[in-house]
């Protein structure tokens, strides 16, 4: 099995499902925010509080770039189709999964975890929050060959979807 990329919005489930996948398929799971982390030394927060969010997409070009070719469950940072440079390189990875999640269960998931810092959230209300990811949908659209709705299902039900429309 080619690896699969796993894209979507924060909250979206894109770790838990990726490190679900991983124990399925066998495939080593790779947070792209950890991957980041390593390449830039510092928390994701002290980069984009030090050199801003240009810089930061910047950087998520370059790691996306180099992961081409790998064959690892890849969970991205929400904001990886920003870039329409990065939307192409999605598009030339084999399996590209959104995991399409409800507006309003994105705010409350989001609301909910007290354990991850996210800098583009941290002081947004709920209408503020739908405002960054609604726009972003039809890149995530465009960006993947598989789209799995995850409001309302469980990360074990996903997975099993996933598995289903990869043919494994």
């Amino acid at each position: 099995m080619k690896g699969i990329v796993l894209i979507g919005f924060m909250g979206a489930g894109k770790t838990t499902v990726g490190q679900k996948l991983s124990q399925k398929t066998g495939l080593q799971q790779i947070d792209f925010d950890e991957l980041i982390v390593q390449e830039i030394g510092m928390t994701i927060q002290e980069y984009f509080d030090q050199y801003g969010e240009e810089a930061f997409r910047k950087k998520e070009t370059e790691i996306l770039s180099k992961s081409l070719d790998l064959e690892h469950i890849i969970s991205t940072g929400g904001g990886i189709v920003l870039k329409e440079e990065n939307r192409r390189l999605l598009n030339q990875m084999p399996t590209v999964v959104y995991l399409k999640t409800d507006a309003d269960e994105l705010v409350k998931r989001l609301k909910r975890d007290k354990t991850t810092v996210r800098p583009l959230v941290v002081s947004k209300s709920p209408e503020e929050i739908k405002e960054v990811y609604i726009p972003r949908i039809p890149f995530y659209e465009e960006s993947a060959n598989i789209i799995v709705e995850t409001t309302n299902r469980t990360p074990d039900e996903i997975v099993q979807t996933i598995l289903l429309k990869v043919g494994e």
